[in-house]
C-alpha cells in the first residue's frame, strides 16, 4: 500500500486552489476559535471519522488537516486504507497555515490545542506540556 504524503502549507495552498479538497478534521469547538478561511474546505471531525468518511469524494485530491498534522495523519492513512488514493496530509496542521499568513478566519490564540489521540489537551496541563 502507498504511504501517505505529507505536504507544506504553500503546497496544499497551491492543490486547494488547483481543485484540491481539505478536509479538516478537528472538533467543532477548535474549528469555532479558528478555521482555514476558504471557499472548499470540508469538517469531518476525527471524532466521527470512522462513521462518516464516506462523505468524502473519491474522486479528488484530498488535503487532511488538523491542528498540528497528527490526527489528519491518522485520518489520511484510515483513508488509503480503505481504497482512496489522492491524498496528502498537512503537515504541521493549522497552526503552520497560520504562521505563515494564509487565510484564517477567528483567531489560534487562546484555542486549546487538541491532542494527536484526537482528545483536548488533557495532557499539555497533566503532563508536563506533553500530550498523552
Amino acid at each position: 500500500m502507498k504511504q501517505v504524503v505529507d505536504v507544506c502549507p504553500t503546497t496544499a495552498l497551491g492543490m486547494i486552489e488547483r481543485g484540491a479538497l481539505l478536509v479538516d478534521v478537528r472538533e467543532p469547538d477548535e474549528v469555532a476559535g479558528a478555521s482555514f478561511a476558504i471557499p472548499d474546505v470540508m469538517l469531518v471531525p476525527f471524532s466521527e471519522f470512522e462513521e462518516r468518511f464516506r462523505e468524502i469524494p473519491v474522486e479528488r485530491d484530498l488535503i487532511i488537516g488538523c491542528m498540528v498534522g497528527e490526527r489528519s495523519l491518522r485520518a489520511a492513512s484510515f483513508l488509503m486504507h480503505h481504497g482512496y488514493e489522492r491524498v496528502f496530509n498537512m503537515q504541521d496542521g493549522i497552526v503552520r497555515w497560520a504562521e505563515k499568513g494564509y487565510p484564517l478566519r477567528g483567531s489560534l490564540t487562546g484555542t486549546s490545542h487538541a491532542c494527536c489521540c484526537g482528545g483536548t489537551s488533557h495532557g499539555a496541563a497533566n503532563n508536563g506540556g506533553k500530550c498523552c
